[in-house]
């Protein structure tokens, strides 16, 4: 079997990946003390629990936080990045010393670089002034995370199918339909956007940063009138970032993406396992299902074990969040409304999210042989050199009109009314109050979303269809309302979570300021008792 060009040049980045993470030991590193490590790292996993947003972004979500903290308690003085990293070694986000000070000096220009753009954006601001250098950070915790965790493989794997899915895919015109048609520089950057979601399930911040780079080939290093110019236009360049992230094409491209991505991460394993051997294990047919399969059962197991976790911190986010707006404001409130509050409402509206959430991954779909027959397939068509596909059609998304678009949205207008109608009366049946009903609501509204993203998210590694049953489809119907206000409620609260920021500068910074005293103190009898000979 004649190995492809494009794979051919991903196992050589393969190669490049290994070679950078070659370490000597007499490097300078940053070391912290065990006992402090211990300390942050039980604070890390309590916030993990409340600020629970995905697994795969659980480094990235920490990095932004402690970055944006620290910037805002201190100045960036030379040891700034120093006694960052420090905190993020401590936390359990990277291995104790195997940070390089070489490493601090690139973190530290990465830094200076994005707080040269926000000070000069803040000089110019006219609008949306928090809001751009808000984001500005965000991308700055992006670039932070890729430099030192060097995720080369990753980039060249999302250049291949960004690359193969280009050449595939066909942009068919509906007939009787006008508009402007998508360019082709348009297309593969939708593609670049879409593979990215689907392949390692990338958040837009970290994609913006991504389409930033291409806008900027020089990013790393950039000039002193680059940095002037997207301090100059920093609120243009998020408005034309996020204008591609709402691209109308944008679910079109990732249903493609997300349909085709299992292949390319069941090369990915194999690669990362051994990319010296593979051109041999290429010419081995055997060897090669085997090594195909043994990939693809170890990452159904890694998925149903993450997809368990997901559901356990959702869970738990919830269920912690609901007993202390019970205790802090339900419970109180009942009582001074009605004189006395229902708890058996209060229970009920704690323990039924809980369960249904439990449902909804429990009867989640995530394997079978036929889709493993199939990956197989798909695996070797990308290692060959030629080989004959169908092209993968994309249909321009639907333009809803007329008479019988009216009736249609008249009657998805009318499930909301159904399925909270019905479910109030429910409530009320139960003798729940207008502010209890309220807020089980909310928190319905909220699992149910979360339930679904687990739900999607266990079809990673499915390549043929899922088909739900009867009931399921029967239940989606109703409950999609909910759905829809549990995403919005969601994103008020990533904005607007008090408990968050209460953690972050009512407990956070005092917390940090002792977990540092207590590696400085623990340094200084260290030190004291080398003294004694």
């Amino acid at each position: 079997m004649i190995i492809s060009p494009g794979v051919q040049k991903l196992i050589e980045e393969y190669g490049n990946w290994r070679k950078q993470f070659e370490f000597r030991e007499e490097e300078e590193v940053i070391s912290v003390d065990e006992v402090a490590a211990r300390v942050a790292s039980f604070y890390e996993k309590l916030r993990e629990i409340v600020d629970w947003r995905g697994e795969h972004l659980l480094r990235k979500t920490a990095i932004e936080r402690i970055l944006k903290r620290r910037l805002t308690v201190h100045k960036v003085r030379e040891d700034f990045a120093e006694n960052f990293l420090a905190e993020l070694v401590r936390g359990g986000h990277f291995p104790n010393n195997r940070i390089s000070f070489d490493r601090v000096d690139e973190i530290q220009a990465i830094i200076q670089k994005y707080v040269f753009i926000a000070e000069r954006f803040r000089e110019r601001q006219q609008r949306n002034g928090k809001d751009s250098t808000d984001w500005l950070f965000s991308m700055a915790a992006v670039e932070i995370e890729e430099a030192l965790s060097l995720p080369r493989r990753e980039h060249a794997l999302i250049e291949l199918m960004t690359e193969d899915l280009e050449n595939r895919t066909q942009l068919i015109a509906r007939k009787h339909e006008t508009g402007r048609p998508l360019a082709e520089g348009e297309k593969k950057l939708q593609i670049y956007v879409a593979v990215q979601r689907a392949l390692f399930k990338l958040d837009a911040v970290t994609i913006a940063y991504h389409i930033l780079e291409k806008f900027y080939p020089d990013w790393k290093t950039p000039t002193e009138e680059t940095l002037a110019y997207v301090g100059d236009h920093l609120d243009v360049l998020r408005e034309n970032i996020q204008k591609i992230l709402a691209h109308p094409y944008r679910e079109r491209f990732y249903q493609l993406a997300e349909k085709y991505d299992t292949p390319y991460l069941i090369l990915h394993d194999i690669l990362s396992e051994d990319d010296v051997h593979f051109p041999e294990l290429v010419n081995n047919p055997p060897a090669l299902e085997e090594a195909i399969r043994h990939s693809y059962n170890k990452r159904h197991a890694r998925l149903k074990k993450r997809i368990g976790r997901a559901a356990l911190y959702s869970v738990l986010s919830v269920f912690i969040t609901k007993v202390l707006v019970a205790f802090l404001i339900e419970i109180p409130i009942e009582q001074y409304l009605q004189k006395d509050a229902n708890y058996l409402a209060i229970a009920l509206s704690v323990g039924i999210p809980s369960f249904l959430m439990i449902g909804l991954v429990v009867t989640a779909q995530t394997s079978s042989q036929r889709n493993f027959e199939r990956v197989m397939m798909e695996v070797i068509k990308i290692i060959q050199t030629r080989h004959r596909t169908e092209p993968y059609k994309i249909f321009p998304p639907r333009r809803r009109a007329g008479l019988v678009a009216s009736i249609v949205y008249g009657f998805y207008l009318l499930s909301f009314v159904i399925s909270f109608g019905a479910l109030i009366w429910g409530l009320q049946a139960l003798q729940f109050s207008p502010f209890s009903t309220a807020i089980f609501l909310m928190f319905i509204s909220l699992v149910l979303f979360a339930g679904t993203r687990i739900r999607q998210q266990a079809r990673e590694l499915m390549v043929e269809p899922v088909r739900e049953g009867f009931l399921y489809n029967l239940f989606d119907i109703f409950s999609l309302p909910m759905i829809q206000v549990g995403r919005w409620l969601s994103g008020q609260f990533v904005k607007y979570n008090v408990i968050l920021l209460a953690l972050n500068f009512l407990i956070e910074v005092p917390f940090q300021m002792f977990v540092e005293f207590l590696e400085q103190w623990r340094g200084l009898l260290r030190e004291k008792k080398e003294e004694i000979h």
